[in-house]
């Protein structure tokens, strides 16, 4: 018998011995396995009629197999992986349909922590049996011992440690040592539900969904990097709007990667609508089929959405953040709500809401995408009315003039939206509204507080500080950010003399509700003399 292994992966010669490449999956200590859920061979559906998976929640027998699986999982911590596969093999034979089996334990696979346990690290096993080996062979069981007797002196272990290491991190050998699963039978079948549903999705080119959650979905569909568009339907259903989203056939060359977010989807669908149905065009080697879910076929058993980063573009993201850290009197939403679009709707990617009055500014970032993505977004412009809309466009396109000929507002970018472009876009409907506001602004205030910011006091009025400008404060004096009272001015002006420290008088003037020190230490006839690092001292303003 010779140390080679039946079944080990191919890998270099050394003498007489094939070198085992490591499983793709190994490193030493405990593992969670980490294969596929449910592959497209354990695809169970029906074609009659359609395209419809063979679903097992709520069946009986369905469920009491799923026990079995799980009680087989269970029942073998501690042991050899390929003592649980003889098992589960064994119960794929006793039932009616073996891929059920082996899509059940596909994903309790998902469940269970496996390690490889041994004497010796293998790899450290391996490399000096198969050093041993080259000057003795192992051709036969005679010289298969004397290798491991060498092997086991230069370790200075007994040879039959060197033997239970040789190949203990295959995964064959390696041991179930923990099995946690999330779901009981029911509830493993409801994620089996689930997950043919999404196998069944990996060869779909087209989806179309209506749920109670649109923009959700539309969300979704942004962050998957799937082409969508939104259309309005008067036939009853979950929602008048139906989002169809498109694989890459229509423009691109298929990939997996399509497949795989077309499943993501599902899942988020399932999980944030209380209705939702769904329609599937499925390329089914070359013939097509048409898939039917709703939310009576498929649910997520207790398994968060699809977690999904804020924005599906690096541009919009670096815009919000610096437009953000202006803190303007405007604030950004992301993705507001759809807009009406003849008979279909789009969600544009912000608005800007105007803190002080009910409006709002729509504005879309259009980068570069293929020439019908183009056409179909000048389209959808041509056809919003009434609705104030900017559009920041990828000057490559070229297609500026004909988005302002559409009577929207168009600022051209390259590589990122420079904000000041847009900012003064705001300014311009912020100074029209700014008046409106201020119309209603008596020609006189007086706060009860005996010093309060102006900024307060304009936001209890619901207008931008500028607002305030022509506005009277009889009973307070307004000293740069701050209205105060004079005599509790006065009065924290005696506490503070020529010669003290900066900070101390910045406390005083605190104390009094008086947060813009620099502007009434200068009201009040002083300056501060700053002094490096160390600080500043108050002096007397030169006459």
């Amino acid at each position: 018998m010779s140390l080679a292994h039946r079944g080990v992966r191919s890998g270099r010669s050394v003498g007489r011995f094939r070198v085992a490449t490591p499983p793709r999956l190994y490193r030493p200590g405990r593992y969670v396995r980490r294969r596929p859920v449910i592959t497209k061979d354990l695809l169970r559906v029906s074609r009659r009629g359609g395209y419809r998976p063979q679903f097992v929640a709520g069946d009986p027998d369905a469920r009491r197999l799923a026990a079995r699986v799980v009680g087989v999982y269970q029942g073998h911590v501690g042991e050899r992986r390929s003592d649980l596969d003889d098992a589960l093999e064994a119960l794929e034979r006793e039932a009616d349909d073996y891929k059920l089996v082996r899509g059940l334990a596909a994903l309790l696979d998902r469940e269970a922590t496996f390690e490889t346990r041994a004497p010796l690290p293998p790899r450290r096993a391996r490399r000096v049996a198969f050093e041993a080996a080259e000057t003795v062979g192992a051709a036969s069981a005679e010289e298969r011992a004397t290798v491991l007797d060498r092997a086991g002196d230069r370790l200075g272990v007994d040879p039959s440690e060197i033997d239970s290491s040789l190949y203990a991190d295959r995964d064959a050998n390696r041991v179930l040592a923990a099995f946690d699963p999330r779901w009981d039978p029911e509830e493993l079948l409801v994620q089996y539900d689930l997950s043919l549903a999404q196998t069944a999705l990996f060869d779909a080119t087209e989806v179309r969904v209506r749920s109670t959650d649109p923009k959700a979905l539309v969300s979704a569909a942004k962050r998957l990097g799937l082409l969508y568009e939104i259309r309005v339907r008067e036939d009853g259903g979950p929602t008048d709007r139906e989002v169809v989203i498109t694989g890459p056939d229509a423009l691109f060359r298929r990939t997996r990667r399509y497949g795989t977010a077309f499943a993501r989807l599902l899942r988020t669908v399932a999980a944030t609508a209380d209705e939702w149905t769904l329609a599937a065009d499925i390329d089914d080697r070359g013939r097509e089929y048409l898939l039917e879910l709703d939310d009576g076929d498929v649910s997520v058993p207790g398994v968060e959405p699809l977690a999904e980063p804020a924005f599906d573009s690096g541009v919009e993201a670096d815009f919000a953040a610096r437009f953000r850290a202006l803190d303007l009197d405007w604030d950004l939403t992301r993705e507001p709500e759809p807009l009406r679009v003849g008979a279909s709707v789009m969600i544009p990617d912000f608005a800007f809401e105007y803190r002080h009055a009910d409006f709002r500014v729509f504005f879309e970032v259009m980068g570069f995408w293929t020439p019908e993505y183009v056409e179909k977004k000048l389209a959808q412009l041509a056809d919003v009315e009434d609705v104030e809309l900017v559009v920041a466009v990828d000057e490559s396109l070229g297609v500026g003039e004909e988005i302002a000929a559409r009577d929207h507002r168009v600022v051209t970018y390259s590589g990122t939206v420079r904000v000041k472009d847009v900012v003064d876009v705001l300014r311009e409907y912020e100074a029209d509204l700014a008046a409106e506001v201020a119309a209603d602004l008596p020609a006189e205030v007086a706060p009860e507080a005996d010093a309060v910011a102006v900024a307060d006091v304009a936001a209890e009025h619901g207008v931008p500080t500028d607002a305030l400008d022509d506005v009277e404060f009889p009973e307070h004096r307004r000293v740069g950010s701050t209205l105060v009272r004079p005599a509790v001015l006065d009065r924290v002006g005696d506490e503070i003399e020529a010669g003290m420290a900066f900070a101390e008088a910045e406390d005083a003037l605190a104390d009094a509700g008086v947060t813009d020190a620099s502007a009434a230490l200068s009201a009040l006839g002083y300056r501060v003399e700053w002094d490096g690092l160390s600080g500043g001292t108050v002096r007397e303003k030169s006459p």
